[in-house]
């Protein structure tokens, strides 16, 4: 591709538009959107010891997930610039596991937690089997470390065993308060157009722990788009299909709360709770809730809160 290419849909290409940046990403964005993987990025996710996945099931809902390895290193191997192979699926009680099947497209993302590193990767699956998946990479691209908390990993001894899975369809007073204590959640989102319709995309929100707002009724929420990079891909996703998947990984205890719905976009003055931008907010519409305690075999302790969060803070 060259420098005049256009990797960016209709949805993202309106609201780098309205935010001015429409310009210059029409010109530089297939140098900063690749289609393989460099080898910076290979070596990047070979030493990861989770991953964040996302994917849509055959109605077109998203949903968001953490898939962890057994250990750090060896658990995702790039073979080549266009193939990665993680090796691990998600358990039976993870709304993405049936997702993952040959076709389907997935959007990952790479976090190195102590360094605030991120990459995405966006592809489809070429194969399953009981031992993980394989992806062909369709796009690759950094992303800033804006709005990520440092963590380490820590010992934590014997971990709780994962306890049976809790479904709803709204947000209960236990699930709303891991909400409101969050400093980080996963979003994931597809292509209603491009990529033959059905590309996946899964993105980092971070921010103070009261970042996103809960309704009373436990039935919606909603979080202020803080500036970043300018590219809209995960909200040029929703502005064209507004369905979305989200997880809320407590990383200390190793719970994951699922979320589903429906999402709107709206003008940050115009969000439930109280706005810290003067741009973009997302209200989402809760349609189906599932709880996973202890899910995750790795636990994290807090380092730092980013320091772009200064002025970012909740009232």
């Amino acid at each position: 591709m060259g420098p005049g290419d256009d990797v960016f849909h209709r949805g993202e290409q309106a609201l780098q538009r309205s935010a001015g940046t429409r310009e210059r990403l029409q010109q530089v964005g297939a140098r900063i959107v690749a289609s393989r993987l460099h080898a910076g990025h290979r070596e990047f996710y070979a030493r990861l010891p989770f991953m964040v996945v996302g994917a849509a099931d055959e109605g077109g809902q998203p949903w968001a997930s953490l898939l962890c390895g057994a250990q750090p290193g060896g658990f995702v191997d790039a073979p080549d610039d266009t193939t990665l192979r993680l090796h691990a699926l998600p358990p039976a009680a993870d709304p993405l596991r049936p997702l993952l099947r040959p076709r389907s497209w997935v959007g990952l993302l790479g976090i190195e937690l102590p360094t605030r590193r991120r990459n995405r990767a966006n592809g489809r699956v070429l194969d399953v089997d009981d031992r993980g998946f394989t992806v062909r990479i369709e796009q690759s691209f950094g992303n800033c470390p804006k709005y990520l908390q440092s963590r380490e990993p820590m010992d934590a001894g014997v971990p709780r065993a994962p306890g049976p899975a809790r479904e709803d369809d709204r947000l209960d007073l236990a699930a709303a308060r891991r909400v409101r204590d969050a400093d980080t959640l996963f979003i994931a989102s597809r292509a209603a157009e491009g990529r033959a319709g059905g590309g996946a995309d899964v993105s980092h929100r971070g921010g103070l722990p009261g970042f996103v707002h809960v309704a009373d009724d436990g039935r919606s929420l909603a979080w202020s788009e803080l500036p970043g990079n300018g590219y809209f891909n995960t909200l040029g996703n929703l502005l064209l299909e507004p369905r979305a998947g989200l997880v809320f990984p407590d990383f200390a205890g190793g719970d994951l709360l699922h979320v589903a719905g429906r999402a709107r976009i709206v003008r940050d003055a115009a969000a439930p709770g109280r706005p810290v931008g003067g741009g973009h907010a997302v209200v989402l519409a809760i349609e189906r809730v599932v709880w996973r305690p202890a899910a995750m075999p790795l636990r994290w302790r807090l380092l730092e809160r980013s320091p772009w969060l200064g002025a970012a803070a909740p009232g």
